[in-house]
């Protein structure tokens, strides 16, 4: 794990599976029907439970751009927090996707009063996106929320993804 001070804010960047974290939420790179088939979202699901998927699947469709918060089944979190990268399940999606589901699932979380949150890579999975890439437009939303002001005091980006967990410590530095 490397951390970075930005801010009041932690920025944590951990090679690990993002089911298994402590933090009040998680963030699902979902689908705008938030149908929790593969990825990070099947993940989720698989540890979590069906619940999840159901409960998202009430709120939806959601935009992108928006997200929307669920209660987390048998995850050590609070929420599950889904922020759609792509419109159906398994399309490539696009950095601007990227940057508004990560933009979305900080403003779910600082409207729920959250100090921790857990973030995959957004849409670096099933979406195609380069790890590089998608670490500096991902980085970029975190330090606009950062200077929006937020609840947030410690944000982890978690992937199993070694090159996606050297790509965000290299756009941290």
């Amino acid at each position: 794990m490397v951390e970075f001070k930005l801010d009041d804010c932690v920025i944590a960047v951990e090679h690990g599976d993002i089911t298994q974290v402590q933090a009040d939420a998680i963030v699902n790179p979902a689908n705008s029907r938030l149908i929790m088939g593969g990825g990070v979202a099947g993940a989720i699901k698989r540890v979590g439970g069906s619940l999840i998927e159901r409960e998202a699947m009430q709120k939806s469709p959601v935009a992108i751009g928006d997200a929307i918060a669920t209660t987390a089944g048998k995850l050590k979190v609070k929420y599950v927090i889904h922020a759609p990268t792509m419109e159906r399940p398994a399309m490539s999606t696009d950095l601007a996707n990227a940057e508004k589901a990560t933009t979305a699932a900080l403003r779910v979380a600082r409207n729920l009063g959250l100090s921790s949150i857990a973030v995959p890579g957004m849409g670096t999975g099933v979406g195609g996106l380069p790890a590089q890439e998608a670490a500096r437009v991902m980085i970029e939303a975190v330090r606009r929320h950062l200077s929006e002001g937020t609840t947030l005091k410690r944000i982890g980006i978690v992937s199993i993804d070694e090159a996606l967990t050297a790509a965000f410590v290299s756009a941290l530095q």
